[in-house]
């Protein structure tokens, strides 16, 4: 296992990449076209941005760049308490990062004016993008989270998918930013909600609290579930492939 510096460094960085792009994929292109595109270009970016991320990185850290994934392995018993903190603090400073480098890159537009722009900031009511109430962005965005940990722990389990594992949760994160996206503009990461709207302020830091609320939640929750029906699953799914009896793949 490298070391916990590196594992940080790695997080960090990671974090970074899924917000610049992500979020970048909305805030460059506020002024472009977009002719049907537009509706797929975020979940999609995000998606991409995670897999990417995933696939090189993966082997260092765990690549969780998302406080509630780390809380959910944590909870499963998968990931040591002790480095939680620490993870947590990395995937801040790089969501910060992204942020930053986004604000910086986007302030090179004509007009453009950060505080009057959403910096694919998340929020609910008046602050929805399609006008959601808040007991209804609580609900997408607890249960997209539930699911989404649970997805990325079942793929770390399962050794013989580890090649495409990165595929897999990645696809899973674009499928659920396709539905949340109109609801709260998507969050399932703390990490990425507070870096945006560090920079948007107003009423996104007022908001912000739901956006940490329902994804740990939502993670710890899923760590809860995982250990009592995940591992029974995929010891099945391991046994009905190689013609063996049913075995422990942790």
């Amino acid at each position: 296992m490298a070391s916990l510096g590196k594992r940080l460094v790695v997080e960090g960085a990671g974090t970074a990449w899924v917000v610049f792009v992500g979020c970048g994929s909305a805030v460059l292109n506020a002024g472009a076209v977009q002719q049907g595109w537009g509706v797929l270009e975020v979940p999609f970016a995000f998606g991409l941005a995670l897999t990417t991320a995933m696939a090189v990185l993966g082997r260092v850290s765990g690549a969780h760049f998302n406080p509630a994934v780390t809380v959910g392995f944590a909870t499963a018993q998968r990931f040591p308490v002790r480095d939680l903190l620490p993870y947590i603090a990395a995937q801040l400073i790089g969501a910060l990062v992204g942020a930053a480098l986004l604000a910086y890159v986007a302030s090179g537009r004509p007009g453009f004016e950060l505080s009057s722009s959403t910096f694919g900031a998340n929020g609910y009511d008046d602050h929805s993008p399609s006008d959601y109430r808040l007991h209804a962005a609580l609900a997408v965005e607890f249960a997209m989270s539930f699911v989404f940990v649970f997805v990325h722990l079942a793929m770390s389990t399962r050794k013989a998918s580890a090649s495409f594992a990165p595929l897999v949760v990645g696809a899973c994160f674009a499928l659920i930013y396709l539905i949340a996206t109109p609801v709260t503009n998507a969050s399932v990461n703390p990490a990425r909600s507070t870096a945006v709207a560090l920079f948007v302020g107003d009423w996104a830091l007022d908001q912000l609290w739901l956006f940490w609320a329902a994804p740990m939640a939502g993670g710890l929750l899923a760590g809860l579930a995982y250990p009592l029906m995940g591992r029974d699953t995929v010891a099945a799914i391991d046994w009905r492939n190689a013609g063996a009896a049913p075995r422990d793949l942790r």
